[in-house]
């Protein structure tokens, strides 16, 4: 009888044991970071590799290691029961359910998972061969499983989801991106820029582009030599050139090119025509996405286009450099023209001039204002409001506090943003 006992005991002690591995493979194979171990995959570790195969098919894993930790907890309480009951009789099944529920809770559940949740890419490594044997075993009865679960959910009108799909990626991404601890400078410049990037997809050119009050064009009809002095005064590199009306664009005079045909004038600009030097114009519709945009300029090997609406009508020029900075932000050069935009205020306010898009305050400073019905700060004034607001006005909105300083004519020209206090990041 007591040989019996110590073998039961020893197979309870080794099926707790299984138990622990099962739950800690669990947690480990669920928390671990699949950009780290596609890092150590293309290094050629290949239980890595492995890692990756048993979570692509993730519901069969769980399914296997919820099937082996069932059974091994379930025949070690009916082990542990029988002995009991042989030592104390009836009494024996409530000791056996106070002591099993101990030792599984502690031992087999929260101790392995604590430890294979701190130490997830480890310890996948180091189990996944066992698992994938386990996995490969318990196959065929995870397959009848699923196939009982699904029918019973079908039933019940449960659609199936497809939790791998690209929007499932795309928020986790953009989960991981927010986790990223930390207020210094650089830490909110790698934020911003990251949104950036999953946001290019999302945006319009029509959001970003230079609007054509603010486009240099030069009238094709001017004599040469102004053409040519025009040109060299200004600060871009790319100008359009527009004949007889200015939505009449008949190419971009490209500073180099004029150079090189200013040389070989000698001089004599009464020779210069400008229709000859500039290069067809890239007209594009304002529709576009920064993603689609930045391929097209990837492709046609080109910096510059000009954005028109549904109806033909030029609505303004969009560059290369345009969409990178809304990647890395502004980039100045020695030839860039300053413009009103934003200034800090002591109070912790800011003077926003209104045609600023909402879309950089967002960027540069982690805001949360609405970009789906207006580009700019005094668009979405006019939307919420309701009105043309005069200077002086104050609005609340969306925990901002917007008052109005200036306004010309119909155009909100600064306002001065109050945004909400920031609340700490919970530390790391």
């Amino acid at each position: 009888m007591d040989q019996a006992l110590w073998i039961t005991l020893a197979a309870i002690f080794v099926l707790l044991l299984f138990s622990a591995f099962f739950s800690g493979s669990e947690t480990a194979l669920t928390a671990v970071s699949r950009a780290r171990m596609h890092h150590l995959e293309r290094k050629g570790e290949r239980n890595a590799a492995l890692v990756r195969r048993l979570r692509d098919d993730k519901e069969m894993l769980i399914g296997a290691l919820l099937l082996g930790n069932n059974l091994v907890n379930i025949l070690a309480a009916s082990l542990a029961t029988g002995a009991l009951i042989v030592i104390f009789g009836e009494a024996g099944v409530a000791y056996a359910t106070v002591a099993m529920t101990l030792l599984i809770l502690i031992f087999s559940e929260v101790l392995p998972k604590t430890f294979a949740f701190n130490h997830a890419d480890r310890v996948a490594l180091l189990v996944a061969p066992a698992v994938a044997h386990v996995v490969r075993l318990l196959r065929p009865a995870v397959v009848t499983i699923q196939f009982f679960v699904r029918l019973v959910l079908k039933l019940f009108g449960e659609r199936e989801v497809d939790p791998y799909s690209h929007a499932g990626h795309e928020e986790e991404l953009r989960g991981a991106i927010e986790m990223l601890r930390g207020e210094t400078r650089e830490i909110r410049d790698e934020r911003r820029m990251l949104r950036s990037v999953l946001d290019l997809g999302d945006v319009w050119v029509s959001e970003i582009m230079t609007h054509r009050r603010n486009v240099m064009t030069i009238d094709a009809g001017l004599p040469p030599r102004e053409i040519v002095e025009q040109m060299l005064s200004a600060p871009y590199t790319r100008v359009p050139v527009w004949k007889d009306t200015p939505d009449n664009i008949i190419g971009v005079l490209h500073a180099k090119a004029l150079l090189r045909a200013v040389h070989g004038m000698s001089g004599d600009y009464d020779k210069f025509d400008v229709q000859a030097v500039a290069s067809p114009a890239w007209f594009i519709p304002d529709s576009t996405t920064l993603l689609d945009q930045l391929q097209a300029f990837r492709r046609r090997r080109e910096h510059f286009a000009l954005v028109v609406d549904e109806y033909g009508t030029l609505m303004g020029t969009v560059t290369l450099e345009d969409i990178l900075e809304e990647i890395v932000g502004e980039i100045s050069d020695e030839h860039d023209i300053a413009v009103p935009g934003v200034r800090p205020q002591p109070d912790g306010s800011y003077v926003v001039a209104g045609t600023v898009t909402i879309r950089d305050l967002n960027r540069e400073f982690e805001w949360n204002l609405p970009e789906e019905d207006a580009a700019t700060l005094a668009g979405l004034l006019l939307r919420e409001s309701r009105q043309i607001p005069e200077a002086g006005q104050t609005f609340d909105f969306y925990g901002f506090r917007f008052h109005v300083l200036r306004r010309v004519r119909n155009q909100i020209a600064s306002i001065r943003v109050t945004p909400p206090k920031r609340r700490p990041r919970p530390p790391e």
